[in-house]
């Protein structure tokens, strides 16, 4: 099963890889994003993540997929 951080980080490379963001655009957290690549089960905080989907502009299937990690 795909985790909260792999499924946020192939969307978040996607996304820096073709230019449509960089990580200061992006709206993370340096502190998250560290987190992001070294723990495994950490999963943003709901609101956090909502500005986060915003500021990648997440498609509302990118941005449905993540937030039900933060329902459990």
């Amino acid at each position: 099963m795909e985790t909260f951080a792999q499924k946020f980080l192939k969307i978040y490379d996607r996304k820096i890889m073709s230019g449509e963001i960089t990580f200061s655009q992006s709206g993370i957290n340096k502190n998250d994003f560290t987190r992001l690549c070294i723990d495994r089960d950490f999963v943003l905080a709901r609101e956090a993540l909502e500005l986060v989907c915003d500021k990648m502009n997440m498609t509302s299937d990118e941005r449905t997929e993540l937030l039900k990690f933060t329902e459990k």
